[in-house]
């Protein structure tokens, strides 16, 4: 039976994504592989694997993360310093849902989601 899902996702530079993903509270996971990263955060894997020729602007890596404390987790990415997505502004989407996006170092874009 499936038990979980963990996207995978490139990355050019495992120390600015570690960074970048520590910033958003997520711990390390596993030992420290060159060319592969694992982070976690409340049971939510994400793992990456190394691609240093990845041009940001051609990548569409995407992971839509559903949550049920949409405006707390927001307000920790604003006291984090974590810069919203421009067009992923908080808000009610007409689909059902309280949304906010960011962009990871490498572009992939990263949804934040709870049911109205």
């Amino acid at each position: 039976m499936i038990t979980a899902i963990h996207p995978k996702l490139p990355m050019r530079n495992q120390s600015a994504t570690r960074k970048f993903y520590r910033q958003l509270g997520f711990q390390l996971l596993g030992d420290d592989y060159p060319d592969y990263l694992m982070v976690e955060k409340d049971g939510l894997q994400i793992h990456f694997f190394k691609f240093e020729n990845l041009d940001p602007k051609e990548n569409y890596g995407q992971v839509y993360i559903r949550t049920q404390e949409i405006d707390l987790l927001h307000q920790s990415f604003l006291e984090n310093q974590v810069e919203i997505h421009p067009n992923g502004h908080l808000r009610n989407q007409p689909w059902g849902q309280r949304e906010f996006s960011v962009l990871d170092p490498d572009n992939n874009l990263l949804t934040f989601g709870q049911s109205l």
